[in-house]
């Protein structure tokens, strides 16, 4: 019974067939654009981070001031604080940023920092796994998102489509009820 909507039957109506091929066309779309948008998505998303390690460089920078202890007894153990550093890229300029260190580390320490291809301080590059995880989380979500649209869309279609299956049914009871100008119910 469940491709009742395909088989020939004279109580089929348009709307039926059309209500089924939207269905169809509706799942096919979902998976196979939700698998490709996701592969795209995950694609992007490790050239991204690969793009990120290439143009990332580990540096060794110098504490200029001594660093705060703005925490609190239950911050982690990992808790860091702002404070300026100053760093030598590798074609002699010297540069001037703040970075997150330790708390109460003194002046004169170095510290390490990651710097982009023009000497501005970046977040570390995500390593091979974060980057794959990132990739997969994204993916299944862009996959997702696009399958939920496309469903979304196919029901809404249908409800419009039961909308005026039911006013083309009150119109022919409408019809059918006032045969010599009775009404039967």
């Amino acid at each position: 019974m469940r491709l009742w909507r395909w088989r020939r039957n004279p109580l089929r109506r348009r709307c039926d067939l059309l209500e089924a091929w939207i269905v169809l066309a509706a799942w096919v779309l979902a998976l196979v654009g939700g698998l490709f948008v996701g592969l795209v998505t995950a694609a992007g998303v490790e050239s991204a981070a690969e793009r990120q390690r290439a143009q990332s460089r580990e540096v060794s920078a110098v504490l200029v001031e001594d660093a705060e202890d703005g925490v609190s007894s239950r911050a982690p153990a990992d808790y860091r604080v702002w404070a300026t550093v100053r760093w030598t890229a590798p074609d002699g300029r010297t540069y001037t940023d703040e970075a997150r260190v330790l708390p109460k580390t003194p002046a004169g320490r170095t510290v390490t920092v990651w710097t982009d291809g023009k000497g501005n301080i970046t977040a570390e590059p995500l390593t091979e796994g974060e980057a794959r995880l990132h990739a997969v989380s994204g993916g299944v979500l862009a996959a997702m998102g696009v399958g939920g649209v496309v469903l979304c869309s196919a029901w809404v279609l249908r409800v419009r489509l039961d909308q005026r299956r039911l006013a083309q049914w009150g119109a022919e009871w409408e019809r059918i009820d006032t045969h010599r100008g009775w009404r039967t119910g």
